[in-house]
């Protein structure tokens, strides 16, 4: 009888995703089958238990497969997962990298039994991140590549850290000869990630930066049309990323910022770098720099102790520092972190607030799309009928375009957060 092929779940960031990909050419290599596997996030409780719930289902649909757990749950709180009736085997964020653990999973039938059920380490003694890049993550017109993990900062309402361990970065040279095998495969785009992507390089040999790396794939991959940057902590911006954003058209218009809140009290008790003074100045200098430039943001909403005072100064910051496409968090405490031993905010007025801020970033995204009407902008197709702009606008196209293809057109219109153009 035919074996069924792997099944793969993945819950949370961008990175997980890029993680799953990697771990289902690990499981074709070793012949693994009749498994279900799931990536799990634990950004927040409300994530693990999606999870649980997730796996719960996932049990119901597949009675006789194994199912094994992995992902930042599952390294953050392994015994949670190891007690479900559901699960076979729980994984941690290193040894689902690694090729021997997936060669021990396809072992045999009666593996699992003959193991411990939970095979997670500790991830702050992981030093290396390098082994598992994949080619062509992310679809036909962009590709995402991975250059670091890992984080050092210790915010308050975080438990990544003890999920991703310590920052560690991916050797330039290894990521400019990724991307240029991606080139080679035809992909105009490439987007840099990372779970704190501006300390990349700070535990290679002379400590480069991430400026020195956009530098270098971009002069050593000329045929590379675009190069994306992800999430970025603003504190962090290096000079020659500075120049970079003033000097190449390659690299994108487009900056998301980890920004978490804006007001100063609230930023410290949070444990970040930056102040309030300090997001705005950066906005302004970027944009001065590249006058197309757009910007995302990352904000808490209802942090513990927060007032209302405090959440205006949050409010006040979307049009402060120009920020166009939000990402609204309501906080929800995480246990195992400061923040959830602080004074919790009301859950009414939480997501009252949440509210006031998707609306003003959705105020932010309209201003922003109707300044493109009667523009022409250079898009990349993600199917026959849409693509993005340079600042990462939505857009659909009167007729059919190459996929994969950078096209030129005119803005005539916007319509449900998308630009129209012909």
């Amino acid at each position: 009888m035919d074996r069924a092929a792997p099944r793969f779940t993945t819950l949370g960031c961008r990175l997980n995703a890029y993680e799953t990909e990697a771990m289902k050419e690990l499981a074709a290599r070793a012949g693994l089958d009749d498994a279900v596997i799931v990536n799990t996030c634990a950004v927040t409780s409300e994530a693990v238990r999606k999870a649980r719930q997730e796996i719960r289902r996932l049990r119901r649909e597949n009675p006789l497969a194994k199912i094994v757990v992995t992902g930042c749950a599952a390294q953050t709180e392994p015994e949670t997962f190891a007690a479900m009736d559901e699960v076979d085997l729980v994984i941690g964020n290193a040894e689902k990298m690694r090729a021997e653990t997936w060669a021990r999973l396809a072992g045999g039938p009666d593996f699992i039994g003959e193991t411990e059920r939970v095979m997670v380490d500790d991830i702050m003694s992981v030093r290396e991140t390098a082994g598992h890049l994949i080619d062509g993550f992310g679809t036909r017109s962009r590709a995402y590549v991975q250059v670091q993990n890992g984080c050092d900062h210790r915010c308050t309402f975080c438990i990544i850290p003890f999920g991703r361990g310590n920052s560690r970065s991916v050797p330039a040279g290894v990521v400019v000869d990724q991307i240029g095998r991606l080139v080679d495969r035809g992909y105009n785009e490439v987007v840099l990630t990372g779970v704190d992507l501006t300390s990349w390089g700070a535990d290679l040999p002379g400590t480069p930066r991430l400026g020195d790396l956009v530098a270098r794939i971009l002069r050593l991959v000329p045929g590379l049309a675009r190069l994306r940057i992800s999430s970025i902590d603003s504190i962090e911006a290096d000079p020659a990323l500075m120049r970079a954003i003033a000097e190449e058209s390659r690299l994108m218009p487009h900056l998301h910022l980890s920004l978490q809140a804006g007001d100063d009290l609230i930023l410290k008790r949070m444990k970040r770098r930056h102040s309030r003074a300090d997001a705005i100045r950066f906005c302004q200098q970027a944009r001065a720099l590249r006058p197309d430039m757009t910007f995302g943001a990352d904000i808490i909403a209802g942090f513990p102790t927060e007032t209302e005072a405090m959440f205006e100064n949050s409010l006040r910051l979307v049009e402060e520092c120009g920020l166009t496409w939000l990402h609204v968090f309501p906080y929800s405490p995480r246990p195992g972190t400061p923040a959830a031993r602080m004074p919790q905010v009301d859950g009414a007025a939480i997501r009252d607030r949440a509210a006031r801020l998707r609306a003003a970033g959705e105020a932010a995204v309209a201003a922003h799309l109707a300044a493109q009407v009667g523009r022409r902008h250079r898009i990349l197709m993600e199917s026959p009928r849409m693509g993005r702009t340079e600042q990462f606008a939505e857009v659909d196209l009167a007729s059919d375009r190459s996929e994969g293809r950078i096209v030129t057109a005119t803005v005539t219109g916007y319509e449900n957060g998308r630009l129209q153009a012909e």
